[in-house]
């Protein structure tokens, strides 16, 4: 394979940008649980509704999309990691699975002192299976992933009708605080709707992990096979120079945005009983138009001499931000959660509960403080912080 621009490390600049892109829009999807009143314990219990329309449009722009993009790089770094192992004659999965078990460990720490929400365990236990499976034919790896995609596609489709019905027997029956009620039972009462204490938030986690950690059922086969898409990517030529690369990410691009959008917008305003299949089954289409596009700009920005390229302009300067922020992605999505719960949180600043342009600012002031820290770290270390931390553990226990 061709590989597409590298920069001066010798990594694959688009890689770098498509990843900071996907951190900075997590982000933008999670700041609006963290701005809830009482967290996200509280935005669950809530129904996830809202009556807001610029609240409604912004929470759409990003809601599944990048974390369905950050899914398919990670399977683009699975592919590569194991092209590395294959070349230097290593037995694969092999020293891969201590690294998804390390993976597992940090998530599982994000998740309890950090945030409800946290798609690392998800993503550890994720590769493993697609770890299995990747260096395998190309008709295994079809197989398995149709399979798995299917029975994905008809049980989000079963829960959807589950939630029409529920939704029209409740309508039927004049219950309108039900799924409120449901939902403040189901994670503690009162006690899991303050942020007030750090300290409750962790005991809250531990305490209801059962209700909290159910959306694994739901990242882990999604995860599974979006990890194999984009191992399938790499090797199709998805990031090459050539003309069927360019020629791949032209159809991508089409098919994601030309015709996942639209279908997106009409799961969004169908209503919350499809609030499945708008977060899970449709922001995959949008995010491979995401990544075939952003890999054309990134490679035409390159390639160009406009001002894109100049060290000192403004589009230098971000896209430098945004590639930082790529190359310290782990870090760098453990701290967006953490300067949200500081700002949003009671304990810490206690600025939730504003309209949806204070939520835009606090995004945006937690995006600006990443693309200025996360540059001037890499001028020191090679990694990010917790990425030096895993590599270091990792090479401890392989030797």
């Amino acid at each position: 394979m061709s590989s597409g621009p590298t920069g001066a490390t010798g990594r694959i600049l688009a890689l770098d940008v498509l990843r900071g892109i996907a951190i900075l829009g997590t982000l933008a999807s999670n700041v609006w649980l963290f701005s809830t009143p009482g967290g996200p314990a509280a935005w669950i219990s809530d129904g996830f509704a809202t009556d807001d329309p610029a609240r409604t449009v912004l929470q759409a722009l990003s809601n599944g999309k990048f974390l369905a993009l950050l899914t398919l790089l990670f399977g683009v770094g699975l592919e590569l990691q194991y092209r590395s192992m294959v070349r230097r004659g290593m037995p694969w999965p092999g020293r891969y699975l201590l690294r998804a078990g390390i993976l597992l460990v940090e998530g599982f720490l994000h998740y309890v002192l950090v945030f409800e929400f946290d798609v690392l365990m998800g993503y550890a236990i994720a590769s493993v299976l697609a770890a299995y499976l990747i260096g395998r034919s190309d008709r295994a790896v079809r197989v398995w992933g149709g399979v798995v995609a299917g029975v994905y596609v008809v049980a989000i489709a079963g829960l959807t009708a589950l939630l029409a019905v529920t939704s029209d027997a409740s309508t039927a029956g004049g219950s309108t605080t039900g799924a409120s009620t449901a939902g403040a039972s189901g994670t503690g009462g009162g006690a899991s709707l303050s942020t007030a204490s750090w300290l409750d938030q962790v005991l809250v986690r531990l305490t209801y992990m059962d209700v909290f950690r159910i959306e694994l059922l739901l990242i882990v086969p999604s995860a599974t096979v979006l990890f194999l898409v984009g191992s399938r990517l790499v090797r199709a030529g998805m990031f090459s120079t050539t003309p069927d690369g360019a020629r791949l990410r032209r159809r991508l691009a089409w098919a994601g945005l030309g015709f996942g959008i639209p279908l997106n917008a009409l799961t969004t305003w169908a209503g919350p009983t499809w609030v499945l299949v708008d977060r899970y089954l449709v922001p995959p289409l949008v995010a491979l138009g995401i990544l075939a596009l952003g890999t054309t700009l990134v490679a035409r920005a390159h390639t160009g001499s406009g001002p894109a390229r100049g060290s000192g302009s403004g589009l230098g300067l971000l896209r430098r931000g945004v590639e930082g922020i790529g190359r310290t992605a782990l870090s760098c999505y453990v701290l967006q959660n953490v300067l949200a719960s500081v700002i949003c949180y009671d304990w810490g600043l206690g600025l939730a509960g504003g309209n949806a342009w204070q939520v835009v600012l606090i995004w945006a002031v937690i995006s600006l403080i990443l693309m200025v820290a996360a540059p001037l770290w890499l001028r020191r270390w090679s990694r990010g912080p917790i990425e030096l931390v895993m590599h270091r553990v990792y090479d401890a226990r392989r030797r």
